[in-house]
């Protein structure tokens, strides 16, 4: 991140800020509606004692056209105070949105352990969406507050005993309704958690779509996202049984504080303590505080469950970086030498392991759980338990890592493909003009040409998401391509042929070696025809160093690396 550019807490702040405004316009706006609306059924009240019962035409006319004054006041403070809120909810929505994926991308990593991708995409959209609610919420909240106090205030000067009702009876209301809404609160989490995790497996499944065809276990798919579904789906009746108790009960608990304000104001008129105006403004007040007392039952739906998906998006947020510490600048220029000393790699032994810099370097392994190990640790997406990976010299644990994957690519082989053209796959920032000299040699490296030439419209053809308009081989030419394509000064490939025929095979490590001459390269397969070009060949066994030379130096001297990279 560049010194001038702002940090993920700085956007957030000030986007907090802005949404905090953009709340306080709208409960502003809000607040001058729901005084219109209180005040309506006061100026019924005083239309009927001085104008109707008193039969002054000039009067009433006077009290419509200031009724329909009033009107004109309450639809466009309503509308103004609704915009602000709906803005001020998107836009909150939006924020979160955007640094739950500036998390999940984040270099240091961290975010997505223990999650499916699915499930991480139902936080960034659903729980975001709700939180952001929460803002319109909030200033619907303030709307009712100010309904009540209006009403509480007419109806004292009404009538102290029904003002006093409200008075008193308003605090408890919210607090039966605060109460009722924590079982949704919990069951809302628990609904979000099912949820998110039904997605991630629809995600995974859909994803795999064409290799469970291959293996025939498409019945197997469809029953495990059935059960997984099934529990999602209980998760959710659960909540919304809760959801529909707490409603029930807190719109009757709030009919019967309506009706309770009613009985007191008959009674109150048929003493002669109130004029027969007075008495249709109080019930008229009774009935409107129905509209603040239902938003408070809405309101405490709404943030039970938003401080649910609250939780869950701050899970994301706070998770701990996979890899710790790194703040230094990679070394100018980038020679590309690569080390590892008293590195494990699955194995009990540690292992010393120079790449040097310039030369294409094969790496065969008995264990792929050992290839595994050695591409996270060079790609720093672990550090490393025991002693140390160096970059030219320095460890890569004092490096950014966002410096670090800019200068030391490791490619892998179940890399995806994005949606759009075959061209746009390739070039940095999926650049689609027409292909200069160095995408034309990439191409013809990677034998992505052959793969273009089979296409329709070439390299402007669309290969669908995740590239499944193509062949295995084909993507896995695309995928090196791409990688050949950003030019990193230290490229790691790893099982970059395996699902193409023997004689592209054979023609890719040719290219391979052509276009990465001079450029630190590592090849980490078993492949024979890509062992044959390189430089040097290291043969991991069983987490340790078993042996080195050339390719064919090892295939006539050890059985081991014979058995690995022949049999």
């Amino acid at each position: 991140m560049g010194s001038g550019e702002p940090s993920g807490r700085d956007v957030l702040t000030r986007s907090v800020r802005g949404q905090a405004r953009r709340v306080a316009l709208g409960a502003g706006f809000g607040c001058v509606h729901q005084l219109g609306e209180a005040l309506v059924p006061v100026l019924i009240g005083v239309v009927i004692d001085q104008a109707v019962a008193g039969q002054d035409a000039g009067r009433l006319l006077g009290w419509l056209g200031a009724l329909a004054v009033m009107y004109v006041v309450l639809s466009w403070s309503f509308r103004l105070g609704a915009r602000s809120g709906e803005r001020a909810a998107e836009e909150a929505a939006h924020t979160l949105r955007l640094a739950v994926v500036r998390r999940v991308l984040d270099p240091r990593g961290g975010a997505e352990a223990g999650l499916l991708p699915g499930e991480l995409a139902n936080v960034a959209t659903e729980d975001a969406k709700r939180v952001g609610a929460v803002n319109m919420a909030l200033m619907s909240g303030i709307w009712a507050v100010a309904g009540i106090a209006v009403s509480a205030v007419a109806l004292l000067v009404t009538s102290v005993p029904l003002g006093l009702i409200v008075l008193v009876g308003t605090p408890v209301l919210l607090w039966l309704g605060h109460l009722l809404s924590k079982p949704l609160e919990r069951r809302s989490e628990a609904e979000q958690d099912r949820a998110a995790h039904a997605s991630g497996v629809a995600a995974d499944l859909v994803a795999g779509l064409r290799v469970l065809k291959g293996l025939g276990a498409e019945r197997a798919a469809v029953e495990r996202y059935r059960r997984t579904s099934r529990v999602s789906l209980a998760a959710t009746l659960r909540a919304a049984r809760a959801e529909s108790w707490q409603t029930g009960l807190v719109l009757a608990l709030t009919g019967g504080f309506i009706a309770l304000i009613a009985l007191v104001g008959g009674r109150l008129a048929l003493e002669g303590s109130l004029s027969l105006g007075q008495l249709v403004s109080a019930v008229g007040l009774a009935l409107f505080l129905l509209g603040p007392l239902e938003t408070f039952a809405w309101v405490n739906a709404e943030l039970a469950q938003g401080r649910a998906s609250a939780a869950r998006i701050a899970g994301v947020l706070s998770a701990a970086p996979g890899v710790s510490g790194g703040d230094d600048a990679v070394p100018e220029p980038v020679r590309g030498a690569l080390r590892l000393r008293g590195v494990r790699l699955g194995g009990p032994e540690s292992v010393d392991l120079d790449l040097p810099a310039g030369l294409l370097t094969g790496i065969a392994v008995t264990d792929p759980a050992g290839a595994e190990a050695l591409l996270r640790l060079l790609g720093r997406e672990a550090d490393p338990e025991t002693g140390s990976v160096e970059l030219d010299g320095v460890p890569l644990t004092r490096l950014d890592p966002a410096a670090l994957r800019a200068s030391v690519l490791v490619a892998a082989h179940d890399a995806a493909l994005f949606g759009g053209s075959l061209a746009a796959n390739v070039t940095p920032g999926g650049e689609t003009e027409g292909p200069d000299p160095l995408t034309e040699r990439v191409l013809a490296a990677a034998r992505v040409d052959e793969v273009a030439r089979s296409l329709p419209h070439g390299t402007a053809t669309e290969v669908g998401e995740g590239g499944r308009s193509l062949s295995g081989g084909q993507r896995q030419r695309v995928l090196l391509a791409r990688a050949l394509r950003a030019e990193p000064p230290v490229l790691v490939l790893h099982d970059p042929t395996t699902a193409v025929d023997a004689v592209t095979e054979a023609r890719i490590a040719k290219g391979l070696r052509e276009l990465r001459r001079g450029r630190t390269t590592v090849v980490v397969t078993n492949s024979p025809a890509l062992l044959a070009v390189t430089d040097r060949v290291v043969l991991i066994d069983g987490g340790r160093i078993g042996a080195e030379g050339t390719h064919e130096q090892l295939v006539r001297a050890d059985a081991d690396y014979r058995t690995a990279v022949l049999a």
